[in-house]
């Protein structure tokens, strides 16, 4: 197999894998990078910009994954995109948002370029979308090969796939986004346990080592104590998340713990797109039980919405658990907002449960938790540092070590580092050539065409 990150950075960005595999030529997702802005936060498509792709597989509806495929489909009308059924659920609600953001921000930063495709655009598109089964092989023809595709449930978020393709006698398994442990309302990982000639593997987790003791449900534990002390203390509690997935999973914990008596009452508030998704889990569920999770939830729970007004430094008056995105504190972002008002007082909280980039306001938070003063500077505000702040070791991605175990298991000739940090895939690169020196290990250089 030849493969090429077309991710302009490496890392975590502008996800996107071109491979060809004997005559199949095809892209493993289109993401957009989240900290770039204009065509700089697209993957490199020019690289393939005559090629003619047989299909493009979607691992999941993350925009770091799916936000760059209106335009690297544009040019490709005759070209499936395969997904599993809830990301064909979710993948247009996805974009369309994404071109909403994008108009404002063309507005509000002069960004011409912006939106970099339209909502007819994604209308078109999904009429491209073909869902496949999970555990189901699917085969495809071309030149007298056959290949099979075989897309397996990787946690992480609903719909998320590892993807094993099979092409003369050789098994090559790209494991996306994954996450081994059942969160509550979606089940881990279920990958095939057999061997593999090659293995396309996410590091993201590569820098962080985890404690023995904190298991899944002791950090919810400790999430759930944080917030019952900050309330009874008086204060209000934010809880930075993620729209897809992220903000399910804390409002199920939050309607467990209500209803088993482990919750103090407050009200409870949230916004944006988290909300509007609630209707499309609403529907995988009822189609196929994939997720545990029913619009219905949000009335037991009282959910209110943000209150449209909020001026940084100025303390909300009422004691409330906010459950708001974006989870890295983006600028402008409802949870940059609502930081901005809390941060200030030593009666509050902020709780982090997932992935922060260290270049966000968010990962500069958690850097730096003893500093004085914290700069909003969208807000032009600076703000003392007062507040608790914690994070819970709640992510959507395996921890390295569960990575490791899974690819000694299946024996590869060979394993491709992607999807992490400079130092998260050092860690893996060192660990795979001292505990099985032999196996063939490629972190690739974007643009660079590997022969794996």
């Amino acid at each position: 197999m030849k493969l090429t990150d077309l991710n302009r950075e490496g890392g975590i960005g502008a996800n996107s894998l071109y491979c060809e595999l004997g005559s199949f030529k095809f892209l493993v997702d289109a993401g957009l990078h989240p900290k770039k802005v204009g065509f700089g936060a697209l993957p490199d498509f020019s690289r393939i910009k005559d090629v003619r792709l047989d299909f493009v597989v979607l691992s999941h509806c993350h925009l770091d994954h799916l936000g760059a495929l209106p335009v690297v489909m544009r040019d490709r009308p005759d070209t499936e995109v395969l997904m599993s059924m809830p990301s064909q659920v979710l993948a247009e609600r996805m974009l369309h948002n994404s071109c909403n953001v994008m108009k404002r921000q063309r507005e509000e930063h002069s960004i011409p370029e912006y939106p970099l495709f339209s909502h007819e655009e994604i209308d078109r598109l999904g009429s491209q979308f073909r869902a496949l089964k999970f555990d189901r092989p699917e085969m495809l023809k071309k030149d007298g090969e056959t290949l099979e595709i075989t897309i397996f449930s990787a946690g992480h978020i609903v719909g998320a796939a590892g993807l094993q393709l099979t092409h003369n006698k050789r098994r090559i398994f790209f494991s996306g986004d994954v996450l081994f442990e059942p969160q509550r309302i979606l089940k881990g990982a279920h990958f095939p346990p057999h061997h593999f000639d090659t293995i396309v593997l996410e590091t993201t987790r590569g820098d962080t080592e985890r404690s023995p003791e904190a298991t899944r449900e002791s950090e919810v534990r400790r999430l759930l104590d944080t917030v019952n002390q900050t309330l009874q203390g008086g204060g209000s509690c934010l809880i930075p998340v993620f729209a897809l997935g992220r903000m399910q999973e804390i409002l199920t914990i939050l309607r467990d713990a209500r209803n088993e008596g482990g919750l103090v009452e407050s009200p409870i508030f949230c916004s944006g797109l988290g909300m509007d998704l609630a209707d499309y889990f609403d529907q995988i569920s009822k189609r196929s039980g994939l997720v545990k999770f029913r619009r219905k939830l949000l009335q037991e729970l009282k959910i209110k919405p943000l209150p449209r007004k909020l001026k940084p430094g100025r303390d909300l008056k009422e004691n409330a658990i906010y459950v708001v995105s974006s989870g890295m504190l983006v600028e402008k972002t409802p949870s940059y907002q609502v930081a901005s008002c809390l941060l200030g007082s030593e009666r509050n909280s902020i709780c982090y449960v997932g992935y922060c980039d260290p270049d966000t306001p968010g990962g500069k938070m958690l850097e730096s938790p003893e500093a004085e003063q914290f700069a909003f500077d969208a807000l032009d505000f600076v703000s003392p540092m007062n507040a608790r702040i914690e994070r819970f070791e709640l992510s959507g991605h395996a921890d390295r070590d569960e990575l490791i175990e899974f690819a000694m298991a299946a024996e590869p000739r060979a394993i491709v580092l992607t999807h992490g940090d400079p130092p998260a895939r050092e860690w893996f690169r060192e660990t795979i050539e001292k505990v099985a020196p032999k196996i063939k290990l490629v972190d690739p250089v974007p643009g660079t065409t590997y022969d794996v």
